[in-house]
Parts: structure tokens; C-alpha cells; sequence
């Protein structure tokens, strides 16, 4: 569909270190309605997981055993044992139902930013993997290498932040259900509406056009969603079914690496999806923990973190 978001610098702080400098911003089917995965998920994550935004400028290198400090911002070892401790506590942690609310907010970020450290620091990689455990270990290999392909986008040139608002990402409860009612009526694997979701604005925290002009939690250019869209562009259940109704459109759900590709046309884009998307597809717990991933905005002075409620005015 185009590059969007992407082209600037959400995808890229993907992929940057996040323990540098945090600044100031600190068809329409006639079958009868299909039960989908993701409904079933929706119930399993009773009762609804409140939302946390993390926008406390407190820092703490979690351990386990230590006592839990939920509403400060993580931050990555970068020592080879520790960030692999740090791995499998956040990877078990987003899977585990007795985690939620604020721990489980926290856990997701801290998983975020453990992969931030290990695609920016090579030297710890193979040490890192090398301990993975078996029940995580598959998880680890997609996250780093969807990282990986959106490494590739960089656009450090950039020396002004956005001109975003950061809000709320509707709650894991609300994401699902809409995922759901998108891949009951088109088909389209609710894995692979999430993992858009996901890369696109991060759940929808992002708030504001793309360079290119895309718009709305799903990324949009306008002249695309008069054709796919109803309703409003930036209504995350509104969005998540004109994104399911646009790629059903473009071969989904039988070629659906050819409609993500159709997207974004982007290689790397469209394996970082479907890697994100397998994750979500082999656990949907996973879903959890990339719930709580957070923005993240780079740029020639540094990498920012852009908590809910900022913008740049």
C-alpha cells in the first residue's frame, strides 16, 4: 500500500538501542460467522488486562528474584548472562495468565528492549542464544530476525521528532475482539492483523500522519481507505477491518505474503510480519507481552522515548 510510518523512524527504533538517550519527550462473506482463534483468545484473557502507560523517567535493571518496581521504564543488561535471564524472564512472563496489569506492561517492554540490545550489540548475541531454553527458543529466533530486517530502514537524518500524539493502545481485550470480527469476515489470520498493528504504530499509540501521508493505527494513505475503509480512519476496530477487507482484496489469506507485500512494498517489511505474525501463531499469548512494546522515535540527536500523552507541542 506504501510506506508509511515505516520509512521514518517507527520501524527504526525498533531496532535502535533504547538505553540511549531518553530526552525531554522522554467481499463481504455470505457463510455463516465463523468462530475465530482470536475470540477464543479473547476469553482466555478474562478478566481484561488494563492498560499501563510507562512514563516514569525511573530506570531499573530487573533481576529474577528481585522485588518488582512496575512503573518504571526497564532498561536492557548489557552484560551476556544477565540480558539472558532478562530474555526468558520477559519471554515466560508475557505468557504466563497470572501476569497482568502493570507487571505484565512492564514485561512487554522489557522484552522489547532486550532485543533493542541484542540486534544493536553483536558481541552479546551469540553467547545470548546460545542459553536460550527450548520452551522460548523459537520465539527468540523470529523476534531478532523480524528486528533484523527492519534494522534495515534506518533514517538517522532525521533531526526533528514527529509531529505525533502518543495515546492509549485500546486494550488487549478490545485488539482481539476487533482482530476477531476482521478475520471472521475476511479471512485474514488475526496474527497477521496484529503483527501490522504492531509495526505500524504499536497497537495504535501512534497518533499523526506518516511522512508519506498515511494516517490512522493501520496506516492508511487516504485515496486507499476511500476505497477500503468505512467508518473513521483512526478508530482501531474501524481500521483493523478495512486492513482485513484490503488484504483479503490482495490474496489474502491464500497468498498472504503477496498482500502483505501489497501493504508495504517492502521485502523486509512484509518478513518482519510474517515473523511476528508466526510467533503470535505458534503461542497467542505472545500477542501479550507486543501489547506493551512502546515508541520509540530516532533521529540524529538520539533515540527517544515517546510515552502516552506526549506530543511534540
Amino acid at each position: 500500500m506504501r510506506k508509511g510510518l515505516a520509512t521514518g523512524s517507527l520501524l527504526v527504533f525498533m531496532l535502535v538501542a533504547a538505553y540511549a538517550a531518553v530526552g525531554a519527550p522522554s467481499a463481504v462473506s455470505t457463510e455463516a460467522p465463523r468462530v475465530t482463534t482470536a475470540q477464543i483468545i479473547v476469553s482466555a484473557f478474562e478478566p481484561e488486562v488494563e492498560h499501563v502507560a510507562l512514563t516514569s523517567r525511573d530506570r531499573v535493571r530487573p533481576r529474577a528474584g528481585e522485588a518488582r518496581m512496575w512503573d518504571v521504564v526497564p532498561v536492557a543488561a548489557d552484560e551476556a548472562t544477565a540480558l539472558l535471564e532478562q530474555l526468558v524472564m520477559a519471554e515466560r512472563a508475557v505468557r504466563d495468565p497470572a501476569v497482568t496489569g502493570r507487571e505484565l506492561a512492564f514485561m512487554g517492554h522489557l522484552q522489547q528492549l532486550v532485543y533493542f540490545r541484542l540486534i544493536e550489540r553483536s558481541d552479546l548475541r551469540d553467547t545470548v542464544f546460545s542459553g536460550i531454553p527450548q520452551d522460548v527458543r523459537r520465539a527468540a529466533d523470529l523476534n531478532i530476525a523480524a528486528g533484523a530486517n527492519l534494522w534495515l530502514w534506518d533514517s538517522t537524518g532525521v533531526t526533528e521528532l514527529p509531529e505525533w500524539r502518543i495515546v492509549p493502545a485500546p486494550s488487549i481485550h478490545d485488539l482481539l475482539t476487533y482482530y476477531g470480527e476482521a478475520e471472521a469476515e475476511f479471512g485474514v489470520p488475526w496474527y497477521y492483523l496484529a503483527a501490522i498493528n504492531l509495526v505500524e504504530t504499536r497497537m495504535g499509540r501512534v497518533r499523526g500522519d506518516s511522512y508519506a501521508g498515511a494516517q490512522g493505527p493501520m496506516q492508511f494513505m487516504p485515496p486507499t481507505w476511500d476505497m477500503y475503509g468505512e467508518g473513521d480512519i483512526n478508530d482501531a476496530r474501524d481500521a483493523i477491518l478495512a486492513a482485513g477487507r484490503y488484504l483479503r482484496a490482495t490474496g489474502a489469506p491464500a497468498k498472504m505474503e503477496r498482500a502483505i507485500w501489497m501493504y508495504n512494498h517492502d521485502n523486509e517489511y512484509v518478513d518482519a510480519v510474517m515473523k511476528y505474525g508466526e510467533v503470535m501463531r505458534d503461542d497467542p499469548r505472545a500477542f501479550r507481552g507486543y501489547h506493551g512494546w512502546q515508541v520509540y522515535f530516532v533521529t540524529a540527536n538520539g533515540t527517544f522515548l515517546l510515552p502516552e500523552d506526549w506530543s511534540k507541542n
